[in-house]
């Protein structure tokens, strides 16, 4: 197997964020495909863009099974799917793993299949009301109205308390604080729900990391479980 390596390009300066691509030998080594990433084939050649988003990844259509090692802040790795694309900065990263409208929005972009990894800058405004945020307090909300249903953005949508408490591995001897947070798309006037999704966030307090998928995205439990965590 011959391995590329693609380097998110504001991650780098902030600290590290890469993800690295197993390929056969006989792929071809297609470089950065849009004005957004900067990849790093075999002989070192690179192609570089101004933001901090890959998507090169799926450029490699010979391969379809191939996975991605995705590396975050303080170590963690993740191995994601290759067609799976990866949009921000090393304190915000959107992994996006479906249909998506929007994937260099914001938290509360609508219809984009996702789920985010946010570090210490984010969780300082995270909780609602732009409050630091704090699982214990309540869910990952950072906002002071009622933002967008995520499917929907017809309805907006609010979040209720905690269905489930208690703790998830996330790599070997990492334990993430887990909680479900059950959301409704509700009418803008609260008057007719439309309908309903779970929030799931695994929290890191010692690596001030969380994870948070509004989509249930399949697989990502095992991902979470089977991480690195790289010295």
């Amino acid at each position: 197997m011959t391995r590329r390596t693609i380097t998110l390009a504001a991650a780098v300066a902030a600290g590290a964020l890469t993800m690295t691509t197993q390929l056969p030998a006989t792929a071809s080594a297609t470089t950065a495909t849009g004005s957004t990433a900067t990849v790093t084939s075999a002989s070192g050649s690179t192609a570089s863009g101004s933001t901090a988003t890959v998507t090169s990844v799926t450029s490699v259509t010979s391969v379809t099974s191939a996975t991605a090692l995705l590396r975050l802040r303080g170590g963690l790795t993740l191995e994601i799917p290759a067609s799976w694309r990866v949009y921000g900065t090393a304190d915000r990263v959107r992994v996006v793993t479906g249909a998506c409208a929007r994937p260099g929005g914001d938290f509360f972009q609508p219809r984009c299949d996702s789920f985010w990894v946010m570090g210490p800058k984010a969780l300082k405004n995270g909780g609602e009301g732009l409050r630091r945020y704090d699982p214990t307090q309540g869910p990952f909300f950072p906002a002071g109205d009622v933002p967008p249903c995520p499917t929907n953005p017809r309805y907006g949508h609010v979040i209720g308390k905690a269905t489930t408490v208690g703790y998830r591995t996330v790599g070997a001897g990492h334990r993430a604080h887990y909680r479900v947070w059950p959301g409704r798309c509700i009418t803008y006037n609260g008057a007719v729900q439309k309908s309903t999704f779970d929030q799931r966030e695994w929290y890191l307090p010692t690596s001030k990391i969380l994870v948070i998928d509004k989509w249930s995205t399949p697989g990502l439990d095992r991902i979470l479980k089977n991480a690195v965590w790289a010295r």
